[in-house]
């Protein structure tokens, strides 16, 4: 019941967090999958009377341009980007040329992530 998904868009991030305040009207913290849904979110939360981070806390994901413009300024988790496009790549590549051997099992790598702690929550 707390969770609702999401178009990584604004307007699915708008489209959310009415599902959840329709299911949850009394929720206090979101957790957006990207800070532009977080910032749809927080448009629904104040229509809703709902203060940031007052009423409910608001966390996104991306640390991008979006979460330190907007108002209150966004609490957000950086990903490193590039990193994890190189690592994925460098596992695609070993995985094609492993194709012709023995299937393994599938790897996993955990890159490490920040919370950027901003006025939201």
């Amino acid at each position: 019941a707390l969770v609702s998904v999401g178009d990584f868009t604004e307007e699915g991030g708008r489209r959310a967090m009415r599902l959840l305040l329709d299911r949850s009207p009394d929720l206090d913290a979101v957790f957006a999958a990207s800070d532009v849904m977080a910032a749809g979110a927080r448009g629904v939360l104040r229509e809703a009377g709902r203060r940031v981070p007052e009423d409910v806390a608001l966390v996104g994901v991306d640390d991008s341009a979006v979460a330190r413009l907007m108002d209150p300024p966004l609490t957000s988790v950086r990903q490193p980007i590039e990193e994890m496009g190189r690592t994925m790549a460098r596992m695609l590549i070993q995985e094609i040329h492993a194709s012709t051997e023995a299937p393994e099992e599938p790897r996993r790598r955990v890159l490490p992530t920040e919370l950027i702690v901003r006025e939201s929550c």
